[in-house]
């Protein structure tokens, strides 16, 4: 049934077939071939690959090139893959030590899409502690996925701006400054090239692009 798998996979066991099985390269290439069920392997190897630049002794200037034309992975998945692994290393050290290891079902392992989400919710500050951990319980034991979870974060942000609206306030100012700002500087250029407009004008204008700057630093 070779011909029912896809290139990126046949390319992978092509590679594989040429290297010592016991080397760490052959161990990056299998992990690779199954991350789809063992992403937490890959994930690993491609952290260790990342941070001692293996990269460049496989004859690779950036992990971006080695990871797109030695295993078929995107940067964007790649870094996403690195980073759910690094964070679980990090935040979650007993989920790799117990939880991980002893899973016999690869479907109750969590994504590591639904694992960046969970990673960018630890980052954001107005979340506490509480709101973590209840996320975190709704991946690691309810095992809902990333859509799910992005969900469920996208309506903690909003009950927390509610609780402070002076903080959503400050939001708000501070996102409509950056496009009246962008606006203006646009058509303060649009202006100087027409000349449509006296040039006193554009000079006020070019003030008001200065004390607006200066407003947002």
């Amino acid at each position: 049934m070779e011909g029912t798998k896809p290139r990126s996979l046949r390319n992978i066991e092509e590679k594989m077939s040429s290297m010592d099985a016991d080397s760490f390269r052959y161990h990056v290439l299998e992990s690779a071939k199954n991350f789809k069920t063992s992403w937490v392997d890959l994930g690993q190897a491609l952290y260790a690959v990342w941070k001692d630049k293996l990269y460049k002794e496989w004859g690779y200037a950036t992990l971006d090139t080695f990871t797109i034309k030695e295993i078929g992975i995107r940067k964007q998945t790649a870094m996403k893959l690195l980073k759910s692994y690094y964070f679980l290393e990090k935040e979650e050290p007993q989920y790799l030590k117990e939880d991980f290891v002893q899973a016999q079902d690869t479907a109750m392992i969590p994504g590591y899409e639904t694992i960046d989400v969970l990673r960018m919710a630890k980052n954001k500050k107005m979340l506490d502690g509480q709101d973590y951990a209840s996320l975190k319980k709704e991946i690691f034991e309810k095992g809902k996925d990333a859509r799910e979870v992005k969900r469920d974060l996208t309506s903690l942000i909003r009950q927390r701006q509610e609780l402070d609206p002076e903080e959503a306030y400050q939001k708000r100012r501070l996102a409509t400054a950056k496009r009246f700002l962008s606006t203006l500087k646009s058509l303060k250029q649009e202006l100087e090239i027409s000349k449509l407009l006296p040039t006193p004008l554009i000079k006020e204008a070019a003030s008001l692009i200065s004390k607006l700057e200066a407003e947002l630093s």
